[in-house]
């Protein structure tokens, strides 16, 4: 920057465009003569905007926001100055003509310096970077007169490049970048500011309450989005536009107005990522920084492309990594926490754990940063392969493909809680109950897995295999619950047999019933799909054995004096009762919730049950009696 701002004007520069006006009467070679006619006319009318002059009009006015004619013939008028200077003999440096031609350059430098800063002062709207014919060639008259594609720019931005290419070719580049970027650099660095993006130190973060961090990564989320899409890029435009014939002095103009802003911007995050927490929930804070920078980083890359910003990129990428490491770590304290649980009691009932609500709700969250997870676990290795069961492999992926590492990861996670739950399983001294809760448990976590993006994470196949487990363990809780209860009846339910024998296995089908609806009345069975497949497996297997049971003998029974007391439910109540046991306003809940305590399975003129024993009511003992049959 300071070699180019103190060198003379560069040869190569182009001269600055011509706008419509009346023609020049200076020659490609002016004469000595006409070279001093030129510099005298040049100095009044120079003079005239002399900006330490005693005219107020000279001293307050803009000459492009006042008199735009007036202001094209002022630079057409500094264009004709430089070019008699350099017809004036150069062995006569020391001449009077020479050094008034030198002052009224002078004079007309600090002119345009403050016109410049006038210019570089407007509302925002008059240097729209989106009306900028950006990069497009041939002199801002071409740019004026609109382009295939081109919106012309705006009048402020069109005199901006006018007096930047003035001062330039004159050779006062130093005093034009330094005018330029000192106005614009505050412009970022409030913008900035005001974006809420403020500078912080490691220390200051360390000792922040999250709940005003969470504030303030939500105000530089916000942030990033406009600098990226509108302050850094509006800038850029700028730049390149007003520096149109020089991109090394556009490229530094650049740096040097949106470094410090860019850098505070992107330094935010790795000082945030550094802070340690072993709370798993504060992961999504550090995804949704990482999610900021990464969509935009093929915006960041082409922005900041110069080597002159390369430290802006690397400051972002920096923040990039910094984030994916504490997102590893974090999903590493949280796997940590799941297998770590010591909770040593049981949920009533069999009910649904706290773990596993609380495990996969976070799972539930994780998986909507499904994308910015598969890229910060991308290249992390994997849980080995013997480590996870053989058959997650089968059918999902196969060697060829093998499964992404996010997939993995959750697989990975979830397996870690199923491991856990079979440990607390075996707390239940009634098996049953153990298989109960298994169920109720792998219910929540396919739950959860369908209605988020778990599901496509882990594939249809994943969710097919836990279903089958799943029914494996109701199916157990059944056979082990339930299995004296179809064990009360014969084989065959119609074959022929004795009233006698009839009696007795109506009245063991009674107690066994009984017996089972007192156990089930003070189990949970969280979900309302499981609870319904449950009912309708009972159903098939208890309900239809015993009303073919009891179609085939009810009458032998009842003809038996002693035997009409032993049938107590037609095969309706049987069903009855079992609807109520499973309906929605059974016994259910999840650990998280305060625990149910035992209650009535029926209502009304139901049969009620207390401490697990069964206490059928009186009146709807005799409705329950066969017709035809006395007590």
């Amino acid at each position: 920057m300071r070699g180019l701002c103190f060198r003379s004007p560069t040869p190569s520069l182009p001269p600055p465009p011509r706008t419509p006006r009346a023609a020049s009467p200076v020659a490609r070679r002016l004469s000595d003569s006409s070279a001093e006619n030129v510099v005298e006319s040049s100095a009044a009318a120079i003079a005239k905007w002399d900006p330490e002059s005693r005219s107020p009009r000279a001293r307050v006015a803009s000459i492009f926001l006042e008199d735009r004619a007036e202001a094209l013939q002022f630079l057409q008028c500094v264009h004709d100055l430089r070019k008699a200077m350099d017809s004036l003999p150069s062995e006569n440096s020391g001449s009077e003509m020479l050094l008034q031609g030198q002052r009224s350059m002078q004079i007309a430098m600090k002119r345009l310096q403050k016109e410049l800063y006038h210019v570089l002062s407007l509302d925002g709207a008059c240097l729209d970077p989106g009306s900028i014919s950006v990069r497009s060639s041939g002199s801002i008259c071409d740019s004026d007169s609109g382009g295939e594609g081109l919106r012309p720019p705006s009048m402020a931005t069109t005199d901006l490049r006018s007096i930047v290419e003035c001062m330039i070719s004159s050779g006062y580049a130093k005093e034009c970048i330094a005018m330029y970027t000192v106005v614009r650099k505050w412009v970022v660095d409030e913008a900035i500011r005001r974006l809420g993006v403020e500078k912080f130190g490691a220390s200051q973060v360390k000792t922040m309450d999250w709940e005003v961090l969470e504030v303030k990564v939500k105000l530089w989320i916000d942030a990033v989005k406009v600098a990226m899409t509108s302050l850094f890029a509006g800038e850029r435009i700028l730049c390149d536009h007003s520096f149109f014939a020089s991109d090394s002095i556009g490229e530094l103009c650049f740096a040097e107005i949106c470094g410090d802003g860019a850098a505070r911007l992107f330094k935010f995050p790795a000082i945030i990522a550094r802070r340690s927490t072993k709370s798993p929930e504060k992961i999504f804070l550090l995804l949704d920084m990482y999610a900021a920078i990464s969509e935009n980083w093929l915006e960041i890359e082409s922005m900041f492309t110069f080597d002159s910003t390369s430290g802006i990129r690397s400051q972002a990428l920096a923040s990039l990594v910094r984030l994916g490491e504490s997102v590893r770590a974090m999903l590493t304290e949280f796997k940590s926490t799941i297998h770590k649980d010591s909770s040593k009691s049981v949920v009533a009932g069999g009910g649904v754990h706290r773990l596993t609500v609380y495990t996969m709700d976070h799972l539930y969250r994780l998986a909507a940063y499904g994308n910015t997870l598969a890229e910060i676990v991308a290249d992390w290795s994997p849980p080995a392969k013997p480590s996870l069961p053989e058959d997650y492999f089968e059918g999902s992926h196969s060697d060829e493909a093998p499964a992404p590492a996010i997939s993995l990861q959750m697989a990975w996670l979830i397996l870690v809680l199923l491991r856990k739950l079979e440990g607390k399983a075996e707390q239940y001294r009634d098996v049953s109950v153990s298989y109960l809760f298994l169920a109720n448990n792998l219910q929540h976590i396919i739950s959860k897995v369908r209605a988020s993006n778990l599901r496509y994470l882990l594939g249809e196949e994943w969710v097919a295999r836990h279903g089958r487990k799943l029914r494996q363990f109701a199916e157990n809780h059944e056979r082990i619950t339930w299995g004296e209860v179809g064990a009360s009846l014969p084989e065959d339910p119609r074959a022929a047999i004795s009233p006698a024998e009839a009696s007795e296995r109506f009245r063991r089908f009674n107690a066994r019933f009984e017996e089972a609806c007192g156990r089930e009345a003070t189990r949970v069975v969280a979900d309302l799909k499981l609870r319904e497949e449950m009912r309708a497996s009972l159903e098939r297997k208890v309900v239809r054995a015993y009303g073919e049971f009891y179609d085939a003998h009810w009458l032998t029974v009842g003809g038996e004096t002693s035997g009409a007391t032993s049938i107590k439910y037609t095969p309706e109540d049987v069903g009855y009762y079992l609807a109520g046991l499973f309906s929605e306003s059974a016994v259910s809940g999840i650990e998280s919730w305060p625990s149910p305590s035992p209650s009535p399975a029926f209502s009304g003129s139901s049969p009620s049950l207390s401490s697990g024993r069964w206490h059928p009511r009186t009146q709807l003992r005799e409705s329950l009696v066969p017709r035809g049959i006395s007590t």
